[in-house]
């Protein structure tokens, strides 16, 4: 009995290690990354945070779960250079949006009618991630865990991982939110965007 307590606490430990191993590598890895940084802007224009959470959270679960699924296999789904023009393209069209919309507010335009789908918080979250998350150092490292460690619990500690990022982003976009303008924020954030995107595309 001894004997079977003490197997059930060591694979219980070993599966700790194996949420936790992956936890701390993505977490450290996403900070100051351009997702995290992608998600404070977002943020910092938004009022409807817990959408753009649930949007962002959503999208990591699908990206990263299908890397800890298929484990090793992900890189080589597709052209890792595909992958970066297509994500950049991404972040050029909403950067373009953006500073469209900070153009329009200065001008005293109104703002209701005609949006586009990315002003639902859920949508711009959820599209931004999933979109350029493919070949992203945080799923390769998903996948390579995947394929060492219990995929179940690699998953889990990825999740953590991105979730809290996530809300720290958001967290912090809401702060910047309180003490900036808003149309000046959405320029800034357009700004930034076409940045990520030029250097992600063409870098």
């Amino acid at each position: 009995m001894a004997d079977a307590g003490c197997g059930a606490g060591m694979d219980t430990l070993a599966a700790m290690v194996d949420a936790l191993i992956p936890m701390a590598v993505v977490g450290l890895a996403e900070l100051g990354d351009k997702t995290q940084l992608s998600i404070f802007l977002l943020s910092s224009r938004t009022e409807g945070r817990l959408r753009l959470l649930l949007g962002t959270v959503l999208a990591f679960a699908i990206v990263d779960g299908i890397a800890v699924a298929f484990a090793s296999c992900i890189a080589n789904v597709t052209s890792i250079t595909w992958l970066k023009i297509g994500s950049g393209a991404v972040f050029l069209a909403l950067g373009i949006l953006m500073l469209r919309k900070s153009i329009k507010s200065r001008d005293g335009e109104a703002m209701e009618g005609g949006k586009s789908h990315f002003e639902d918080p859920f949508l711009s979250g959820f599209v931004l991630i999933f979109m350029t998350e493919w070949g992203d150092k945080t799923q390769i490292s998903s996948a390579a865990f995947a394929a060492r460690y219990n995929a179940s619990m690699v998953f889990i500690g990825t999740m953590a991982a991105l979730a809290i990022s996530s809300i720290a982003a958001i967290y912090l976009g809401r702060l910047v939110s309180r003490m900036v303008d808003r149309a000046l924020m959405e320029g800034i954030a357009g700004i930034a965007f076409i940045a990520i995107g030029a250097s992600m595309a063409f870098l």
